[in-house]
């Protein structure tokens, strides 16, 4: 990759021609814009017509063409050259193509550049023509943007994010972390994965390894990793990026198994996973058993649940295959080891582990309902509540003044001009987007939780309200209180 002293070179190169998320979407428009999502590049190639070096770096780099060598000195003056001994460009007469990608990536505070390999398959329907290569370093993905939402961003002192890639977790992770750690097995990937860090002006210490074994003795405040989880057959031809060699699920197991040797007290490890569901046994107690009597916290979230026939052709027109001459050969056999090993469908989810020295606090769900990034608020104030609650007896829970979530909504349903609702249900906005149809005292004890009065204070006003016995209301209502604030309607 580029030596150190040509990167400031580059960072300026791409910061003058406005080489940023936003400014090429309004390059490309939005039809552009919308059919390069899908692979189609035709579109963004008649934007680009025009020229000048941010048409130039968007040609060269995001639609994959070769573009005129006085178009590429232009967009990238005296750096021709060195990119090209660098293997990051090709030069062949009067063109220069890209052999890599580098592009624009940002959050609402940040212009930044990833640089990965180039996306496969663009205009042949978003199925690569030929198989991946094993080292292929997969750019920005749902799966990445997923971590990177998912992730608790409150500051920390040392961060470690394990299978980096590309370098995308340790870029959000430096905003929050004085120190920053990012592994990998994959060459390719450290080498890309340096290069985003420095030229983003980025401190990110980037080691050699598999999973733990780069850190051993080492304990991280934060640590995020999207791992090589995909369940595939022994034998099967990997993917670093995406495969671990390790059999089934066991890759999601050892990270879980193992986090809390890692973590400093309080400190998350955050892992997205695949896990396998297997006939005869509940998948939360599968998982649930990882956990055993490890000192974390867990709030375990399977978000879909996908039959081994859809998952298959997933990861094999991932790998590049759907039109290979062995697909149904490959196919078959993967379902094969599918049935040998009675799997009967595969869970995707994300895992949040804490530290803890109480007594552990689990928490396993599925959810495949609406979800409001950013998701890691969410997954901090449930760490904050769980500490709470444990503390709390029912009598103490009720002397504890709460507050209705911020982003509370409440729905009514009944008919028209009827003086009382059918149904009240209470909705959060953000995060993961729950909802509970909720009585007429809980409606009254959530809408008057704003942090001055007990809970068992409201709900003494509501039995004289209500003309209820306020010791029964009390006896009554404490699990809905602690329902209430373990699903976050109470803060």
């Amino acid at each position: 990759m580029l030596p150190d002293e040509f990167v400031p070179a580059l960072r300026s190169a791409l910061t003058r021609a406005s080489f940023t998320v936003d400014d090429v979407y309004a390059l490309l428009g939005d039809d552009a814009h919308r059919a390069l999502g899908r692979n189609q590049t035709v579109p963004a190639l008649r934007a680009t017509r025009g020229g000048g070096p941010l048409a130039t770096l968007v040609r060269l780099f995001a639609l994959q063409v070769p573009v005129a060598r006085a178009d590429a000195d232009a967009a990238l003056p005296e750096l021709v050259e060195p990119l090209v001994a660098a293997g990051m460009l090709a030069a062949s007469g009067s063109e220069v193509r890209a052999l890599v990608d580098v592009r624009p990536y940002g959050d609402e505070s940040h212009d930044w550049w990833i640089v990965c390999d180039s996306t496969p398959g663009l205009d042949s329907g978003g199925q690569s023509s030929r198989p991946m290569d094993p080292e292929h370093v997969l750019g920005i993905s749902e799966a990445s943007s997923s971590l990177a939402q998912l992730t608790v961003r409150a500051p920390v002192g040392r961060a470690l994010d394990i299978g980096t890639g590309c370098g995308v977790q340790a870029l959000h992770l430096a905003q929050h972390a004085r120190e920053v750690v990012a592994t990998d097995v994959n060459p390719r990937a450290l080498a890309m994965a340096s290069l985003t860090a420095r030229l983003n002006g980025l401190d990110a210490e980037v080691r050699d390894g598999s999973l733990f074994d780069p850190v051993a003795g080492e304990a991280f405040d934060l640590i995020a990793t999207n791992p090589p989880f995909v369940i595939s057959p022994p034998g099967s031809e990997m993917l670093v990026y995406r495969d671990s060699g390790m059999p089934g699920d066991s890759v999601v197991r050892h990270l879980v198994e193992n986090a809390d040797t890692h973590l400093t007290d309080g400190g998350w490890c955050q892992i997205l996973a695949n896990w396998a569901h297997r006939a005869g046994t509940d998948w939360q107690d599968q998982v649930g058993e990882w956990l055993g009597g490890r000192p974390v916290d867990a709030w375990i979230l399977q978000r879909e649940l996908v039959d081994p026939a859809a998952y298959v052709e997933m990861w094999l027109a991932d790998a590049g295959l759907a039109t290979a001459p062995d697909y149904v050969q490959r196919y078959d056999a993967w379902l094969d080891w599918f049935a040998a090993e009675r799997i009967e469908g595969i869970g995707f989810g994300w895992l949040s582990l804490r530290k803890t020295a109480a007594t552990p606090v689990h928490r396993l769900e599925e959810w495949t309902g609406e979800i409001a990034p950013p998701v890691g608020p969410a997954i901090a104030d449930w760490g904050r509540r769980t500490d709470l609650l444990r503390a709390l007896d029912d009598a103490a829970l009720l002397d504890h003044a709460f507050q209705q979530a911020p982003d509370l909504v409440e729905e009514t349903r009944g008919p028209v001009g009827a003086e009382h609702p059918e149904t009240i249900v209470v909705r959060l906005q953000q995060g993961v987007r729950r909802g509970r149809q909720v009585d007429t005292v809980e409606a009254g004890l959530v809408g008057a939780s704003d942090g001055d009065l007990t809970s068992g204070q409201i709900l003494d006003a509501l039995a004289s309200l209500l003309d209820r016995d306020a010791h029964d209301l009390r006896r009554i209502y404490a699990p809905s209180v602690r329902e209430l604030a373990e699903d976050g309607f109470l803060t």
